[in-house]
């Protein structure tokens, strides 16, 4: 049987999580609790303001939240006891992954390690304090495409990483993010920066401005309060996605590209080689003075289920800012034989301006050798290529307004993702001409 790392096994030689997860996890949804009980146990009408001279009320709240706070954490402790004792996993004689679990139902689950996507390790703040880490493997073809194990030391969790990796390459490559190269390191100040001229962010501010504007006309130096609040959202998005993906860094390995971010939540991220299907150069206006650019991907396994805000999944997000040409660079780790120079662009026609007067100049398709390409967007413009090899079906769409000027849009497929390859607003006989192209291409390339 192989060994998955030094840690505790059960009778049977399984391996078993740490045991102080279920106090990990416990201490976790804290927050949670305490927010809970102060939304069940606190007197109605109850007013830290008006409350606060009168002690008496206050400390009865208190004592009250604190009570309850306790009384649902041991519960939760408690709880996870039972689910650390049933969690187990280990090495089949078959080389997959096994993974029991299930307090009241038992749950035995299989994990082909050939269809492993990426093995990464997550440090919520909470599991940093005590050297601890979270083990995430994605799975492909799979409806639950996620297997957590939470939690384990960072040690533990690092060889149990490095171990599947192995197996599921069948190599014995040790690597880790000390010894590997650094390709790229994004600065905190570019990151701050690129973030506040984000295209989303400017106008989340202007709008804000004109909020507060336009409350003091109506409702005077009392309306402002409001907008004061709403004037924050964007200021919070900014602090959460610099938080998310503060020290950005990029690693080469053998397994392919290793990202490591966070300052509150430290994540080791691997973009494995041959699993990126489609991507995104997006250049918001402000951004092209300092010639940044974002680079989303789409990667087989993982889809867009968990995707956040304004669909921008981290999990789908090869590099938050950098200039070009590191994107480049990058890039080409991950999808080898793409030159952008080599792109044969076809442009919209002058009347696709009555269809889409601002960005019409910048709409074309194009393609190369190995890639076909798309081109949109004129205040965040967008450049996204998929190779050949990974289109998995194309079609033409044509909406009324289309039709009427002779106009279609082509659509290239590929797996589930933030990048649809769409190029907009083509002459119908150009796009047409181009599906059939396209399909050709991909027959003689190999697509999948």
């Amino acid at each position: 049987m192989i060994t998955l790392g030094s840690g505790l096994t059960d009778s049977q030689g399984h391996r078993k999580l740490s045991p102080v997860s279920p106090l990990l996890s416990a201490v976790s949804v804290l927050p949670a609790i305490i927010g809970f009980a102060l939304a069940i146990f606190l007197p109605s009408g109850f007013s830290f303001t008006q409350n606060f001279p009168a002690l008496r009320p206050f400390v009865a709240g208190v004592l009250v939240i604190g009570l309850a706070s306790l009384a649902l954490s041991i519960f939760v402790a408690l709880f996870q006891i039972l689910g650390w004792r049933a969690f187990s996993f280990w090495i089949d004689q078959d080389g997959d992954l096994r993974v029991r679990s299930g307090v009241l139902i038992r749950n035995e689950r299989r994990v082909q390690l050939s269809r492993i996507q990426a093995v990464d390790v997550v440090q919520p703040l909470v599991a940093r304090i005590f050297s601890m880490a979270v083990l995430v493997v994605e799975v492909a073809g799979q409806k639950d495409s996620r297997v957590t194990f939470r939690f384990l030391s960072l040690t533990d969790a690092t060889e149990i990483r490095q171990t599947l990796l192995n197996l599921a390459a069948g190599t014995q490559t040790e690597s880790t993010d000390t010894d590997s190269p650094v390709l790229f390191r994004l600065p905190s100040r570019d990151l701050a920066l690129g973030l506040l001229l984000r295209t989303s962010t400017v106008l989340l501010f202007t709008a804000t401005i004109a909020i507060l504007i336009f409350s003091y006309v109506i409702e005077g130096w009392a309306g402002i309060t409001f907008a004061l609040v709403t004037g924050g959202v964007p200021i919070l998005i900014v602090i959460v996605e610099f938080i998310t993906f503060y020290g950005f860094t990029v690693y080469d390995s053998p397994d392919g590209l290793r990202l490591r971010y966070g300052l509150l939540k430290t994540e080791n991220r691997t973009v494995p080689e041959g699993r990126v299907q489609a991507i995104d150069f997006i250049e918001p206006w402000l951004w092209r003075s300092h010639s940044w650019t974002r680079v989303a991907i789409n990667i087989a396994g993982v889809g867009s289920s968990s995707q956040g805000s304004s669909g921008k999944n981290k999990e789908t997000l090869l590099l938050p800012v950098a200039t070009r040409s590191v994107a480049d660079s990058i890039v080409a780790r991950v999808l080898p034989n793409i030159d952008i120079a080599e792109i044969d662009w076809k442009v919209a026609p002058n009347r696709a301006s009555k269809r889409s007067p601002i960005q019409w100049r910048n709409l074309a398709m194009g393609w190369s050798a190995n890639s076909f390409a798309a081109r949109r967007g004129r205040i965040t413009r967008h450049l996204m290529i998929i190779p050949h090899a990974r289109t998995q079906s194309v079609h033409i769409t044509q909406g009324p307004w289309e039709r009427a000027l002779n106009l279609a849009s082509l659509h290239v497929d590929t797996t589930p993702g933030p990048v649809s390859v769409v190029a907009l607003h083509l002459d119908v006989d150009e796009a047409r001409e181009a599906l059939y192209g396209q399909a050709g291409r991909v027959n003689q390339g190999g697509g999948i």
